[in-house]
């Protein structure tokens, strides 16, 4: 029992005669009720006063009958002395029905003219309310198809001189066995979180099945109980290692209980009290941890060696691919007038892609691909060396005769010789000048024949001349394409049947065809 100071006593001794209640002298005196019952008990008792001695003709007092025990107050259930009790059934019933306890308390003074504190029945309604036990179910999974991944806190770590805070712990546990990777990082991202998780296959020496993980931002995008979107870059890294991510529901951590209690582990032995100067160090603690007290150790459930059972779980591991995963950022673009999307200041092809559509671009150390809405790949580039950079192939470009010179004396070739001769004349003549009259000379085809168009650049080049007008000037003395191909009406002629066929034919249907109907009259 606590040892007031006098004058408190006295003061508790003294309400306890008055009859004040043990929590009216709570509130008053500061002092816990625990104390003051077991004072209210004392001073019930008949002992002795404190500091007399029994001589040996002193009286002692005599025993009280049984009569006197009985008026001591003896322990009861905390409901009985409640002023509920005689409500009990109906508030029972309430309780049953979900209702709280300041609804049941209203109804009591509405309809049964309860006069006491709202208090009383809170704390009766909260006697009643008895949870049961949560029972939790025990996960067994193979060898190699599971193991588990959460972040945690590390042990305080010095990241300026005299500054410590604690950084991120990393942890990923095999399911069967048990074995765990740990490491400590200063920040995270969608790239660090992938990339931890490379370092712990490589730990492992294989790839489980199955990563069961919380929703954290940097694995998933959208948690969802059917079909959670999980981040582009750790499918990815996933799919290059042939694991598959299990995202948990929200706020069900005993899904994933094997790597929280890992991480407790590492947390309340490993790290607890310890301080480090370097997180570097940390890591090199952790390692050494590992390979000398946890993996050693005896699993508390399965009663057997954790190093044991990881070399019973490793040989059914995925193996590890022979490249490690190409980490990319990706990003969404729209596509410009010119099909191009603009990534890191320079640009880049994305056709077929309509234009002002938005297409997903993947940004690796030395590629950029660009990728439709669905994820299908629509073109590849080698990434610029510097902004500003327009990476265009000739299969890219609209037709532009300012720059396609070659593209026109292509055309112009299909012409002839003498007019191809004639338009190479005309660019050394004029060079980019001259763009728009090699462009009129390859639309010549359009009013005349290419062999009169042949002709008369065959014409002007024995001149010496080289000059689109002359060409120009000889054609429209001749005739035209259309005048060319006009010609006149016959009405005989080898490709022409005799009209006769034609009467024969018309007889002859006409006589297979004929109807009579009930009234005599012939159709055809």
């Amino acid at each position: 029992m606590n040892v007031l100071k006098p004058q408190l006593r006295i003061t508790i001794e003294t309400l306890l005669k008055n009859g004040a209640t043990q929590r009216e002298i709570e509130r008053r005196t500061g002092v816990d009720r625990k104390t003051i019952r077991k004072y209210q008990e004392k001073s019930n008792s008949p002992t002795l006063a404190t500091g007399s001695e029994l001589a040996e003709d002193q009286n002692v007092p005599p025993r009280p009958p049984d009569g006197a025990e009985s008026k001591v107050p003896k322990k009861i259930p905390k409901h009985a002395a409640s002023a509920c009790e005689a409500h009990r059934e109906w508030i029972e019933t309430q309780v049953k029905l979900g209702r709280n306890a300041q609804a049941i308390y209203q109804d009591l003074v509405e309809q049964s003219a309860f006069t006491h504190k709202y208090n009383s029945v809170k704390r009766f309604v909260r006697g009643m309310k008895a949870r049961e036990p949560e029972r939790f179910d025990v996960l067994e999974f193979l060898p190699g198809e599971e193991a588990q991944v959460d972040y945690g806190q590390g042990a305080l770590t010095a990241y300026k001189p005299g500054k410590y805070k604690r950084p991120y712990l990393f942890v990923m546990t095999l399911k069967y066995s048990g074995k765990s990777f740990r490491k400590v990082v200063w920040k995270t991202s969608q790239e660090i979180w992938a990339r931890l998780h490379e370092e712990a296959f490589r730990a492992f020496g294989g790839c489980p099945e199955y990563i069961v993980l919380d929703n954290l931002k940097e694995g998933v995008i959208k948690p969802d109980i059917y079909e959670p979107v999980i981040n582009t870059v750790y499918a990815s890294m996933l799919a290059h290692y042939g694991a598959i991510a299990q995202p948990c529901r929200v706020r069900d951590p005993d899904r994933k209980g094997t790597v929280e209690n890992a991480i407790q582990h590492t947390q309340g032995t490993a790290l607890k009290g310890r301080k480090f100067e370097e997180i570097e160090k940390q890591n090199e603690w952790l390692a050494h941890w590992e390979e000398k007290w946890a993996a050693p150790r005896i699993h508390g459930r399965k009663k057997r060696q954790v190093m044991e059972m990881y070399l019973e779980e490793k040989p059914h591991l995925m193996p590890l691919p022979a490249e490690g995963f190409r980490y990319f950022v990706q990003e969404e673009r729209t596509v410009d007038e010119a099909g191009l999307v603009q990534v890191k200041g320079s640009y880049y092809p994305a056709l077929p892609a309509a234009l002002f559509s938005k297409v997903k671009v993947r940004i690796y150390e030395n590629e950029i691909v660009v990728l439709d809405k669905d994820g299908l790949v629509l073109r590849r580039h080698e990434r610029a060396k510097f902004k500003g950079a327009c990476l265009l192939k000739p299969e890219d470009r609209i037709f532009n005769p300012s720059r396609e010179t070659g593209k026109l004396i292509e055309r112009i070739e299909k012409i002839g010789p003498r007019a191809a001769d004639l338009a190479r004349g005309i660019f050394e003549h004029g060079g980019r000048a001259d763009h728009g009259v090699i462009y009129g000379l390859a639309n010549l085809t359009r009013d005349y024949a290419k062999e009169n168009i042949e002709s008369a650049c065959s014409k002007v080049l024995s001149t010496g001349l080289v000059s689109y007008r002359a060409v120009k000037r000889i054609l429209e003395r001749g005739p035209k394409k259309n005048d060319q191909s006009k010609s006149e009406l016959r009405q005989a002629g080898s490709e022409i049947r005799a009209i006769d066929d034609y009467q024969k034919f018309w007889e002859m249907n006409s006589q297979t065809n004929k109807e009579e109907n009930d009234n005599g009259d012939v159709y055809h």
